[in-house]
């Protein structure tokens, strides 16, 4: 192996690169652990109150809510775009993962001002029918009812690509056996589908525990939006203690998730490529199924997208003012960007060490590097104050204390990709250009690199995506001044200010959707 012939140097410098970030991984934890219990009497008064729990009753049931109606939605759409005749087959694939570009904040405000008490549908309402206000759309539904929309092509992305894999022989055994379609999908398509399903869902429900924005517009109290709460009172060991509870629940969901996927084996046993899957004829259940689809893409991304121009015309026509969103755009890039290339430097020498030194040690350091979904947004801005405050004073409130959460944030996602990209690179050509006298790190960036490039682009991607809509530990930890797409909205919103708000939104959505169309295209050209 390549590794094992380095110069000293070079392997100390990757471990020590990878000991540094996973320090980093740890850096919020540890330090909320501190601060929580540095009165624990409090801490553990506080834990017993009745609405400490009212409050883990409702971060958990939102959690379980939108990962079971995500999942009603997601299974028949991937698998009516995978296995059936659907009109409009292809479409529907394209469009209906589309929502991921819409940030949970940007979604939410858009259903308030078009379904709310006083929104644009009972505007449309109130002249032929005398309708004055509408039911409430605040709290718990209105949650459920955005997140969801905003969360089930997690799942269906997930779901759509195990269809994909799955050798039909599987079914034409079963088919042959006498079961009809229906019997099939339920005793042998879907329990095949359970490691997809257990992904894509434990995705939706991390996603909805760290969700800040779409519960604190919905004024639907759960950890994340008492955590601020509390952080804007200045009761921060409150809130420290608060983190502490939502990263505990997380990683009870990651270790839930992890023991109900089991030990049963889901690959194929022949290593041959599975042949295309028997399209269904769906017979009079064809357009039914398309007003499904129809129905969940004008809920999803229509409506939200109607309603954002909506209000940009409305407020163009009023003489409103934008702000300055020329300022707000490049700090988004740069923060974005700054962001994507830190963290894919962070996470490339855990990548080597884990691919090309695998052992116990790289194991536990693969799944630290993992660990960081579990931490949410505003758990490691408020850990990133506290540490500024009393450690780092230089560093507090600055941009490179932004660029370091969103290191911590979006490991995950750089990691993945590189690791993956990794993978598929022979050792034996690093090998090759070692015997030919490069140096290690000539071999890296005239080999390992360029092969790499793909990995590298959807790491960054993938950050930059997720970075460009990240909410609380922009607005916690952004220098003073700093003024974001994000914060724009988040700004406008929170004074009701819509029409103020639907440039920024329309223009996160339209950078958020470069990289995803980026990814889209590279995946399709993997395909082909």
């Amino acid at each position: 192996m390549l590794l094992r012939r380095l110069p000293h140097w070079s392997t100390i410098l990757l471990w020590g690169g990878a000991l540094l970030v996973v320090a980093g991984l740890l850096l919020p934890t540890a330090y909320l652990l501190i601060r929580a219990f540095e009165t624990s009497e409090a801490a553990l008064q506080t834990f017993m109150r009745p609405r400490t729990w009212v409050i883990i009753g409702n971060t958990t049931g939102l959690a379980l809510a939108v990962t079971t109606v995500s999942g009603l939605i997601a299974v028949p759409i991937a698998w009516l775009t995978v296995r059936s005749d659907l009109p409009w087959r292809r479409f529907w694939a394209v469009v209906t993962p589309l929502p991921l570009v819409i940030p949970s904040y940007v979604g939410a405000y858009l259903y308030i001002s078009a379904l709310g008490p006083r929104g644009a549908l009972q505007q449309l309402l109130e002249g032929p029918f005398g309708i004055t206000r509408l039911p409430s759309i605040y709290g718990f539904t209105g949650a459920l009812f955005a997140l969801t929309l905003m969360c089930y092509p997690y799942m269906l992305l997930s779901v759509r690509a195990a269809l994909m894999r799955m050798d039909p022989s599987l079914e034409e055994a079963s088919r042959s056996l006498g079961h009809n379609a229906t019997t099939t999908f339920w005793r042998v398509v879907l329990p095949a589908l359970r490691p997809a399903l257990g992904a894509g869902g434990l995705l939706v429900a991390l996603y909805t525990l760290r969700d800040f924005g779409a519960v604190a517009i919905m004024r639907f109290d759960t950890f994340t939006r008492v955590i601020y709460l509390q952080y804007s009172s200045f009761d921060r060991s409150q809130a420290a203690f608060f983190a502490l509870l939502l990263i505990g629940l997380t990683l009870v969901l990651v270790a839930f998730e992890a023991q109900t996927r089991g030990v049963a084996r889901y690959d194929q046993a022949s290593g041959a490529v599975a042949r295309p899957p028997t399209i269904i004829a769906l017979g009079h259940w064809r357009w039914p199924a398309f007003a499904f689809c129809a129905l969940i893409v004008s809920l999803s991304l229509v409506l939200p997208l109607t309603i954002l121009f909506y209000w940009l015309v409305r407020g163009l026509l009023a003489g409103e003012q934008m702000g300055n969103l020329g300022s707000a755009v490049w700090n988004s890039l740069l923060a974005s960007g700054g962001g994507a290339v830190v963290t894919v430097l962070a996470a490339l020498p855990l990548a080597v060490l884990v691919v090309r030194r695998p052992g116990r040690l790289t194991a536990l350091l693969e799944r630290m590097a993992y660990s960081a979904f579990a931490l949410p947004g505003i758990a490691v801005a408020l850990a990133l104050v506290f540490f500024g405050i009393s450690y780092a004073r230089g560093l507090y409130q600055t941009f490179a204390m932004l660029l370091f959460a969103y290191a911590i944030l979006f490991l995950p996602q750089a990691f993945g990709a590189l690791r993956t990209s990794l993978l598929q690179i022979h050792p034996g050509l690093e090998e090759s250009a070692r015997s030919l006298g490069y140096r290690p790190p000539q071999v890296f960036l005239r080999v390992t690199a360029p092969l790499m490039r793909p990995g590298l682009i959807a790491g960054a991607s993938l950050v930059f995506l997720t970075a460009m809509k990240e909410l609380p530990a922009t607005l916690l930890l952004a220098p003073l001044g700093f003024r974001s797409l994000a914060t724009e909205i988040w700004s406008a919103v929170s004074e009701a200010f819509f029409a103020r708000a639907a440039a920024p939104a329309l223009l996160i959505v339209l950078l958020s959707s470069v990289p995803m169309a980026l990814l889209s295209m590279r995946e399709r050209r993997g395909m082909s």
